[in-house]
């Protein structure tokens, strides 16, 4: 265990939440940990971001009652997953943690080193996390740079798909809205594996057409929508009544069954206003159907 006992109890008998913590199941399926003095970032990093430290956001947890987390593995790391293993080892509580993958499509070596990594973590390797942000009129990155901006159409990224599908990961997809047609051809050829939408498919950097691609994703029943980087949508303040609109059409697109929550914060201000948002978001729906978003459907997504 990371923290003792003595510690967990004091932390969690600290009055830091202001706000009522949601009733029922509560799972953050999209948080990103780093600790760079002990692990350093990959030479690859396409950026370095200040540390968020496993030992920091444990105290944190256990305080907000959480249930479980789902660590994206981040791009600073790239395909070097000893802080993901590492915070396996040492998670706040026993079997709190799953967590993504990032290995490069385009490598021949791929689908062996996913094999090795699920088999040395049963259970807890739920995706690959895929990256595809190209602007129009970019062409896709080869094998020399970061891993991301890959071409969706290669064979290679096919070859990727088809063994995450065998070892039953699921594909996490970080897109723009253009990408979304890409992703419905590959997810509709894998029936059997659910494709994960991060940040709401980042629906305000893309034109209308290319937003109601992303709502069409849900004729796909393998996919699932995630509710989060919502500062990827709003233009207003916190708590960013203006994504409500886009929220609602994706939430009569894909339901609650398919729909998660992540980025619930890292401490209990940003849990705060974590929470202000979705109640502000999901303020049309049924008490059950956000039950369902909050945590029942990464429950079952993930197998907690």
């Amino acid at each position: 265990m990371l923290l003792s006992r003595r510690a967990l109890l004091a932390s969690a008998a600290t009055p830091l939440l202001q706000a009522a913590r949601p009733a029922g199941v509560l799972v953050d399926t999209h948080i990103h940990l780093f600790d760079p003095a002990r692990f350093p970032y990959h030479p690859a990093a396409t950026y370095q971001p200040p540390p968020e430290r496993l030992d920091e956001y444990a105290q944190f947890v256990t305080a907000a009652k959480i249930d479980h987390a789902i660590i994206v593995h981040p791009e600073p790391y790239q395909d070097d997953h000893r802080y993901l293993e590492y915070c396996f080892e040492h998670e706040p509580r026993k079997g709190f943690f799953k967590g993504t993958c990032l290995f490069d499509p385009l490598k021949p070596d791929t689908p062996a080193r996913m094999a090795a990594l699920t088999k040395k973590w049963p259970n807890r390797i739920v995706a690959l996390r895929v990256h595809e942000n190209r602007k129009a009129g970019e062409a896709p990155w080869d094998a020399t740079r970061p891993i991301r901006e890959r071409d969706m159409g290669s064979a290679e990224m096919r070859r990727t798909w088809k063994a995450a599908a065998d070892l039953r990961l699921a594909i996490q997809m970080h897109f723009i809205p253009r990408h979304a047609a890409s992703i419905a051809k590959l997810a509709a050829e894998f029936p059997q594996m659910p494709v994960v939408l991060d940040h709401m498919g980042r629906a305000g950097e893309g034109t209308p057409v290319e937003f109601e691609q992303v709502l069409a994703l849900a004729k796909l029943p393998n996919t699932v929508m995630k509710f989060s980087g919502w500062s990827y949508l709003t233009k207003t303040p916190h708590p960013h009544t203006d994504i409500a609109p886009t929220v609602k059409k994706l939430h009569a697109a894909f339901g609650a069954d398919r729909m998660i929550w992540g980025g619930l914060g890292m401490n209990a201000a940003q849990f705060d206003k974590a929470i202000a948002v979705f109640d502000a978001a999901f303020s049309f729906a049924s008490e059950l159907d956000k039950a369902k978003i909050r945590g029942l459907t990464a429950q079952k997504l993930y197998r907690l």
